[in-house]
C-alpha cells in the first residue's frame, strides 16, 4: 500500500513541475524561445507526452546556475511562488484521490478473496428439485405424512423426546440463519439465485468503514459461514447415506420382485405333492368310476365303523387333533361318508376338496365354520326324502406331527328308526357299512362304546362277517374313563386282549375321547387322556393293560403304519388292473369308432354350444327381404281368420259396409292387433331359427349326437324368451295410423290389393270346400272310383243343401242369415222326402253353403276391379262397380306391410341378441348340471369315451403315486 503511495506522489510531483515549467515558459516565450502552441505539439508527431515532459526537464537543467544558466530577472520570484502554491494544491488533491482509489482496490480484492473462499450450493440445485416438481414433492411429502401419521401410533415418551429434539434443531437453526442473515446485510451483500448457478454481487454500503473494522467484521463473517458450511456438509452425508441405503433396499427387493414374478409359473410347477396327497387324488378320481369293475373298492383306505354314538367321530377328531365335525346330543350326525385325509405340513389347516378356502384350525371362528359347511355338505348331500346319501365329501386335514393316511368316517349303525328318518335308513346304513368294508384291502378301524354293555353292539357283527380272520381289523375301546367306573377291570381286559367277543382283529386300543364337554379342546382332551391313563388303576394291576394299547397318539401311529403297509402290498396289482382296463377300452373304441377321437361328455357339449352359437350369427345374417316375406306370411296367418269372421263377413251384412270397416278395424288396432303382431314376429323368428338348425342337420360335417341337446337349449330358451313389452306400444301408433288411410294412391298398389283379395279368398274357398266335402261326402265320380259310400247323416246333408241352393238360386244377395220363414219352408219340403231334421241342423248345413256361396261372389267382385281403379280414382265410393273389399284389403295388406317392417327392425336390432343371452344362459346353465349334460349327451360313444378318459386319468395318476412311493423307500 505504501509503494501504490510512494508511486502516485511521484508521478503527481513530475505531472505539477512540468505543468509550472509550461506556465512559465507561456509567459516568457521570448527568453526560452519555446512555443506552447497546441499545433506544434501535435507536429512533434512521434514524441509521447512522456518525451515531452523528459524535454522540458532538460530544459530545466539548462538553466541551472551550475551550468552557467543566469537567474531571472526578480519579476519572475513571483511566478515561482505562484508555481509553488498551485503544485502544493495539486499534490494535495492527487494524495487524496490516490488514497481513496487505493482502498477501493484493496477492499475488492480481499471480498475476492472471502467470496471465493463461500462454499459452492450448486449442489443444491442437482438435490432438491425445482418449480413445479418441487411443489408436487412438497405435495407428497405431506401425504406421506399425514398417512404415516394416522398409521403408526408413537410411543408417548419418544414422540415428546423427539419433538424436543425437533425444537432444539429449530431453534440453533434459526440462531445460524440469523447471524448469516445480519452478516450479510451488514457488508450490503446481495444473493441473487438464477437457473444456471448462484451469483454473489457485493456493493459497498460506505466506503468511510476503516480496514481494522472491516477485517474483523469480514474474520466474524467467514467463521460463521464455515461453520454454517459444516454443519450443512455434515446433514448432507447423513442424507445421502440414508438415500443410499433406501435405494439399495429397493433395488434389492426389485430383483426379488422381478424374481418371483419370472418364476411363478415355473415355482408352481417344481412344487411337489405329498405322498398322501398324491394317493387322496387317486381315491377321488375312483369315487366318481363306474364301479362296476370294482376297481375303486380294491385300493386301501381306513374304514371307521361303529354304533350311533359310539365315539367314532371322535376318535378320528383326535387322529387329526382338530374338532372338525359337527356336534349334536344323541342325534345323528354323520349323514354321508367323510373321506378325511391326513398329511404332514407346517400349519394346522383344513380344506374341501372342491374349494379354495383354507380353514386354520388354531383359531375358533375358523374351527365352527368348518364344521357349519360340513353340516351344510351332509344336509345337501341327502335328496328325494332320504336320510342318508352316499355322496363322499372330501377334504384334506395338515398340520405338525399328523400321521399320513386316509380315513372314510361313515354314518353310525342303528338298531331303531326314529319317525323323522326315512324307511329304508336301517338298510341303508348297513349296505353302506359292507360296501365299503367288503373291500379286502380296507382298514376296519371298529370303535366300540366302553361305556356300554358289549352285548348290545351291533357293530362287531358286521365286522365280523366282513373279515372274519381279524386280518385288517383294528379293534378301539372309547370313553374307557366311564368304563372303568362301571364295568370290571377284568372284563375291559378281555375286551382288549380279544377274549371276549369272537371278532378277531390286528389289535386292540383304549382311547378317551372327553369329558363330555362340548366347549373343550383337542390339547384339553389329549391332557385328560394321559392323565387318565397315567393315574388310572387300569395300570396298577399288574398289567391290566399294555401302555402301547392306550392314548389316541399310539393308536394313531398303528393305524398309518398298518395304512401304509396295506398300500404297498396292494398298490401294484391296482395298477396293473388298471392298465389291462385301459386296453381293453381302447381296442373297443378302435373296433367301434377308428376315425373319431375319443372326447369327453365336457368336450362334446363345448363342441355343440360353439355350434349352437355359430347359429345365432346366421341368424342375423338372414337378408332383410327374407325377413319380410316370413313376417308378411307369418302375420296374415295369424290375422286372416280374424280379418274373415270379424271384419269382412260382419261388415258385408250390413247395409253401410266402409263405415263398418272403420269401426272394426279401429277396434282391432286398438286392442287385439298389435299383441297378435308380437306373437306373429316371435313365431317368425322362432321358425327361422329352428329352420337354420334343421339346415345344419344336412350338412356333411354334421354330428347327430348334439341333436338331442341343441333341441332341448333351443326349447328352452324360446320359452324363456318374450319379445319387449314396449314394442306393442309402438305397434298400437304405427297401425292406427297407417289404418286411417282410405284411399289407394296407385295403380300399382291396386293392382297389389286386388291379387291379395283373390288369393285370400281362394285360400278360404278351399277350407270351405273341404269342410263342404267332409260334411256332404265325396262326389258321385269318387264313390265310383274309391268304392265309397254316403253315411245317413251325409245324405241328410246333401237333402239340407239342395233346398238351401234353391234359395240362393232365387235370391243371390242373400243376407248371412235364414228367415223363420225360409226355416220352415225347408223344413216342409224335407219332411215330403221323408227327411226330418230340425232348425239347428239346417243352420249347421247353411253356414258353410252361404259361405261358398259368399266367398265365390267376392271372387267375382275382384274380377270385376281389376280394371276399375281409373273409375274408382274418378267416381270414389260412388262407383258403379263395388270396388270396397278391394280397399279393405289394401288397407290390410299396407298394415302388414308396415308392421311387417318395424318387426324385421326389432328382430334384427333387439330380439336376435336377446335370444342370443337367453341361449347363452341357457348352455350355462346345462354345462353346470352334470345330470342334464348325461341326459341330453349319451349313446355307446360317449360313454365309451367318458369311461376311457377315466381310466386313463387313473392309471396315470396310479403310477406317478407308484413312482414316488418307490423313491421314498
Amino acid at each position: 500500500m505504501l509503494r501504490i503511495y510512494q508511486n502516485t506522489y511521484r508521478r503527481t510531483a513530475r505531472k505539477a513541475v512540468v505543468y509550472s515549467t509550461k506556465v512559465a515558459c507561456c509567459n516568457h516565450s521570448t527568453l526560452c524561445g519555446i512555443t506552447s502552441h497546441p499545433r506544434r505539439a501535435q507536429d512533434s508527431g512521434s514524441s509521447s507526452s512522456n518525451g515531452r515532459h523528459r524535454g522540458h526537464e532538460e530544459f530545466l537543467l539548462a538553466g541551472n546556475p551550475a551550468r552557467g544558466w543566469q537567474m531571472p530577472p526578480p519579476s519572475r520570484g513571483y511566478g515561482m511562488l505562484v508555481v509553488r502554491i498551485l503544485r502544493g494544491a495539486l499534490k494535495l488533491r492527487y494524495i487524496v484521490l490516490g488514497g481513496a482509489i487505493g482502498g477501493g482496490v484493496s477492499l475488492s480484492k480481499k471480498y475476492e478473496e472471502w467470496k471465493d473462499g463461500l462454499p459452492n450450493f450448486k449442489w443444491l440445485e442437482d438435490a432438491m428439485p425445482q418449480g413445479e416438481r418441487w411443489s408436487q414433492f412438497s405435495r407428497n411429502l405431506i401425504e406421506v405424512g399425514s398417512l404415516v401419521k394416522n398409521a403408526i401410533e408413537v410411543d408417548p415418551k419418544l414422540k415428546q423426546l423427539g419433538e424436543d429434539k425437533l425444537s432444539e434443531w429449530r431453534n440453533w437453526f434459526d440462531s445460524r440463519l440469523d447471524d448469516a442473515i445480519e452478516a450479510a446485510d451488514y457488508q450490503g451483500v446481495q444473493i441473487v439465485e438464477t437457473k444456471d448457478d448462484l451469483k454473489a454481487k457485493t456493493t459497498v454500503a460506505a466506503l468511510g468503514i476503516t480496514s481494522d473494522e472491516s477485517r474483523k467484521k469480514y474474520e466474524k463473517l467467514q467463521s460463521q459461514v464455515e461453520t454454517l458450511q459444516t454443519e450443512i456438509m455434515n446433514v448432507q452425508i447423513k442424507y445421502q447415506k440414508e438415500l443410499e441405503k433406501m435405494e439399495k433396499e429397493n433395488r434389492e427387493l426389485r430383483q426379488q420382485y422381478l424374481i418371483l414374478k419370472t418364476n411363478k409359473k415355473t415355482t408352481a410347477k417344481k412344487i411337489k405333492k405329498s405322498l398322501i396327497d398324491m394317493y387322496s387324488e387317486v381315491l377321488d378320481e375312483l369315487s366318481g368310476y363306474d364301479t362296476g369293475y370294482t376297481m375303486a373298492d380294491h385300493l386301501p383306505r381306513v374304514v371307521v365303523v361303529g354304533d350311533q354314538s359310539s365315539g367314532k367321530t371322535s376318535v378320528l377328531e383326535s387322529i387329526a387333533k382338530a374338532r372338525i365335525f359337527p356336534r349334536g346330543s344323541g342325534e345323528m350326525m354323520t349323514r354321508a361318508p367323510v373321506k378325511v385325509t391326513l398329511a404332514e405340513g407346517p400349519y394346522h389347516v383344513a380344506q374341501f376338496r372342491d374349494s379354495d378356502r383354507e380353514y386354520d384350525l388354531t383359531k375358533e371362528s375358523d374351527l365352527q365354520d368348518l364344521r357349519r359347511d360340513v353340516e351344510f355338505r351332509m344336509k345337501a348331500s341327502v335328496r328325494g326324502g332320504k336320510t342318508v346319501s352316499n355322496e363322499v365329501i372330501a377334504m384334506t386335514v395338515k398340520g405338525p406331527g399328523l400321521q399320513r393316511m386316509v380315513l372314510v368316517d361313515l354314518p353310525g349303525i342303528i338298531s331303531t328308526m326314529t319317525v323323522d328318518m326315512a324307511s329304508d335308513t336301517k338298510d341303508s346304513i348297513h349296505q353302506m357299512t359292507k360296501h365299503y368294508m367288503s373291500n379286502p384291502n380296507a382298514i376296519i378301524l371298529c370303535i366300540q362304546d366302553g361305556s356300554v354293555d358289549a352285548e348290545r353292539s351291533n357293530v362287531t357283527d358286521l365286522v365280523m362277517q366282513c373279515d372274519p380272520l381279524g386280518r385288517r381289523t383294528i379293534f378301539v375301546l372309547t370313553k374307557v374313563d366311564l368304563a372303568e367306573e362301571l364295568a370290571d377291570p377284568d372284563r375291559i381286559r378281555k375286551i382288549l386282549s380279544g377274549k371276549l367277543f369272537p371278532m378277531k382283529a390286528l389289535g386292540y386300543y383304549a382311547v378317551v375321547t372327553g369329558r363330555g364337554r362340548k366347549d373343550d379342546s383337542i390339547d384339553a382332551i389329549r391332557q385328560y387322556e394321559e392323565d387318565f391313563f397315567k393315574n388310572s388303576k387300569l395300570f396298577h394291576r399288574r398289567g391290566v393293560i399294555m401302555p402301547h394299547q392306550v392314548t389316541s397318539r399310539n393308536l394313531s401311529l398303528a393305524v398309518s403304519d398298518r395304512f401304509w403297509k396295506m398300500v404297498r402290498e396292494t398298490i401294484e396289482q391296482q395298477a396293473d388292473a388298471f392298465k389291462a382296463t385301459r386296453f381293453n377300452l381302447e381296442t373297443e373304441w378302435k373296433n367301434n369308432f377308428p376315425r373319431l377321437r375319443e372326447s369327453g361328455r365336457d368336450e362334446l357339449f363345448d363342441k355343440a354350444k360353439g355350434e349352437i352359437l355359430d347359429e345365432v350369427v346366421t341368424l342375423s345374417q338372414i337378408s332383410a327381404k327374407k325377413w319380410d316375406d316370413a313376417l308378411s306370411t307369418k302375420l296374415w296367418e295369424k290375422l286372416s281368420n280374424y280379418v274373415f269372421e270379424s271384419i269382412y263377413l260382419p261388415a258385408a251384412q250390413s247395409d253401410s259396409f266402409n263405415t263398418m270397416v272403420d269401426i272394426k278395424l279401429r277396434q282391432w288396432a286398438e286392442q287385439a292387433l298389435p299383441a297378435k303382431s308380437v306373437e306373429a314376429g316371435w313365431e317368425a323368428l322362432q321358425q327361422e331359427f329352428i329352420s337354420l338348425m334343421e339346415r345344419s342337420k344336412k350338412a356333411q360335417d354334421h354330428d347327430g349326437i348334439f341333436d338331442q341337446l341343441k333341441s332341448a337349449v333351443v326349447d328352452e330358451a324360446i320359452r324363456r324368451h318374450s319379445w319387449e313389452d314396449k314394442a306393442i306400444d309402438m305397434l298400437r301408433v304405427i297401425q292406427l295410423n297407417t289404418l286411417e288411410d282410405r284411399f289407394v294412391h296407385d295403380k300399382q298398389e291396386w293392382d297389389s290389393a286386388v291379387k291379395f283379395l283373390e288369393s285370400s279368398v281362394n285360400a278360404k274357398l278351399v277350407q270351405t270346400e273341404e269342410t263342404l266335402a267332409q260334411m256332404f261326402g265325396p262326389g258321385q265320380m269318387r264313390r265310383i272310383t274309391h268304392w265309397q259310400y254316403l253315411t245317413q247323416d251325409q245324405q241328410k246333408r246333401r237333402s239340407v243343401k239342395n233346398e238351401l241352393d234353391k234359395i240362393l238360386k232365387n235370391d243371390t244377395k242373400h243376407l248371412p242369415t235364414l228367415t223363420h220363414d225360409e226355416l220352415t219352408t225347408v223344413r216342409k219340403n224335407l219332411q215330403r222326402d221323408n227327411v226330418d231334421v230340425d232348425t239347428d241342423y239346417i243352420r249347421q248345413t247353411w253356414f258353410p253353403v252361404y259361405r261358398k256361396h259368399f266367398l265365390q261372389q267376392a271372387l267375382q267382385r275382384a274380377k270385376d276391379c281389376r280394371k276399375a281403379y281409373y273409375l274408382y280414382t274418378q267416381q270414389g265410393a260412388e262407383c258403379e262397380i263395388s270396388c270396397s273389399d278391394v280397399v279393405l284389403f289394401w288397407r290390410i295388406q299396407q298394415v302388414i306391410k308396415i308392421t311387417g317392417n318395424a318387426l324385421r327392425q326389432q328382430v334384427i336390432n333387439r330380439e336376435a341378441r336377446r335370444l342370443d343371452k337367453e341361449i347363452k344362459a341357457v348352455l350355462d346353465e346345462f354345462s353346470d348340471d352334470e345330470e342334464k349334460k348325461g341326459y341330453l349327451l349319451t349313446g355307446k360313444r360317449v360313454l365309451l369315451a367318458e369311461e376311457l378318459i377315466k381310466v386313463r386319468q387313473i392309471q396315470e395318476k396310479l403310477e406317478e403315486f407308484i413312482n414316488s412311493l418307490n423313491q421314498e423307500k
